[in-house]
């Protein structure tokens, strides 16, 4: 006889709670373990996690508290050992802290006037890969400065294609060089283009427009109609 409906609705409920039940009591007999094990590993895992975060915050304020006591000896004058600990520094695994060291060993050199050490120092950092560009552009800029007489000028150009475009941070400086190099090349009219540019750029330094709109006059392009502002200084 068949069972009313709403009778056979309520046993089928009681019978799935029953599967869900059973199903769940057997996931715990063969999995509790394992659930247990991987939640052992979880927390674990954070709180290595945790520790290691701290001892890399830690290492960064130290290594932060050495490089500025290198910077106070060398302001005074004590510089006895610091190119050593320059050295140790620019090993960091810190990119702050790495870069900065690496840029002061070359400051240090050319206060020194060991022009091959500082080039040797600006190319490391300018070919560390493992840094962000802004460490790296800073390289790249200084040491081509310091380069350039000894440049090719299809080095410098190559070198500085990339910041040399109007709206980058240093256009000023690598759109100065690279005119400067198309300049040796005899490419007057690129040159003068490129100098009108970097006077029309209101983020370059006004010292660089100043200059670029100078240059580009003797080149036979009048730039100074894009900077009114450094006309009224004049």
């Amino acid at each position: 006889m068949a069972l009313p409906t709403d009778s056979s609705e309520t046993f089928a409920r009681e019978v799935d709670e029953n599967l869900r039940r059973d199903r769940f009591q057997d996931f715990v007999r063969n999995y509790a373990k394992w659930v247990a094990a991987a939640l052992v590993l979880f927390l674990v895992a954070s709180g290595g996690w945790i520790y290691w975060q701290h001892r890399q915050e830690q290492a960064a304020a130290d290594e932060s508290e050495k490089l500025h006591a290198a910077f106070k000896d060398i302001a005074a004058g004590q510089e006895q050992n610091v190119p050593q600990r320059l050295q140790e520094l620019s090993r960091s695994g810190n990119d702050a802290v790495r870069a900065s060291a690496i840029l002061t060993e070359a400051a240090v050199a050319l206060e020194k006037n060991d022009r091959s050490k500082a080039i040797a120092r600006y190319r490391a950092l300018a070919a560390d890969g493992g840094l962000p560009d802004i460490y790296r552009d800073v390289a790249t800029i200084r040491g081509t400065a310091l380069e350039f007489d000894t440049l090719s000028p299809d080095q410098v150009i190559t070198r500085l294609e990339p910041l040399a475009k109007p709206g980058n941070p240093w256009f000023g400086s690598a759109g100065e060089m690279t005119a400067m190099a198309k300049l040796k090349q005899g490419k007057k009219a690129e040159a003068a283009r490129l100098f009108a540019a970097v006077a029309a750029d209101k983020q370059v330094p006004d010292s660089i427009r100043s200059r670029a709109v100078q240059i580009a006059g003797t080149l036979g392009v009048d730039a100074s109609a894009s900077i009114p502002a450094l006309q009224q200084q004049d």
